[in-house]
């Protein structure tokens, strides 16, 4: 039995005809391939949006419950698209349904580096095992923290879809940075495939546990 019909079999009583049901077009995906047509490729009509949320540890949710089987979950994200709109969706050739997220859809929980200083890769490996390594194609960006004023890392998974890089992770990556002077200021970053990735001016910040988070 396949995972999409395991969860078929398991969802509440079927919600009227007009509602969206997250696993209807799962069936499809699955003959088609899982990643090999991308969801960008697909435009099925709205269906509306359904109660399935991805929180911020990663963790993903159907009306309240964790969904705890990973290659379902896996299925699911291989069909999680974000739109012009910002807004993000599970697409498949039939319906498109839109879902809440917390903060980034997936969660970058390793790290490996090859190499040494300005040629070095480094490579982030997600909650869902997919290989994400911090290039043109994947940058690395960070954002402010208001609740902590330290920063948040985010590298760029696939279309819009970004995951972002886990406590311990975060810390594993300030060890690797240097400062780096741009258009007369100081800044400090990391290397990865050539280019030099700022985190934040070297004078505003002071790097320690107390200034970076996630």
């Amino acid at each position: 039995m396949s995972d999409a019909q395991q969860f078929d079999r398991n969802k509440p009583p079927a919600a009227p005809e007009s509602a969206a049901n997250p696993v209807r077009g799962l069936q499809e995906v699955g003959r088609t391939g899982r990643g090999k047509i991308a969801p960008e490729a697909w435009n099925p009509p709205f269906c509306g949006d359904i109660d399935m949320r991805i929180a911020s540890d990663g963790t993903w949710y159907y009306l309240n419950s964790p969904i705890g089987r990973k290659p379902l979950v896996q299925l699911f994200a291989s069909v999680l698209r974000r739109d012009e709109d910002m807004h993000y969706y599970l697409v498949t050739p039939v319906e498109k349904c839109g879902i809440r997220v917390d903060d980034a859809p997936f969660l970058a929980v390793a790290m490996a580096v090859d190499g040494q200083g300005r040629d070095q890769l480094i490579t982030f490996t997600t909650n869902l095992d997919d290989a994400v390594p911090v290039d043109g194609e994947h940058p690395l960006r960070f954002a402010a923290e208001p609740a902590t004023h330290g920063l948040k890392p985010y590298v760029l998974v696939r279309g819009r879809l970004e995951a972002l890089v886990a406590r311990p992770i975060f810390y594993d990556l300030v060890a690797l940075g240097g400062i780096e002077r741009r258009d007369g200021v100081d800044w400090f970053g990391v290397w990865s495939a050539g280019r030099f990735w700022s985190m934040a001016r070297a004078e505003d910040i002071d790097i320690g546990a107390g200034n970076v988070g996630s």
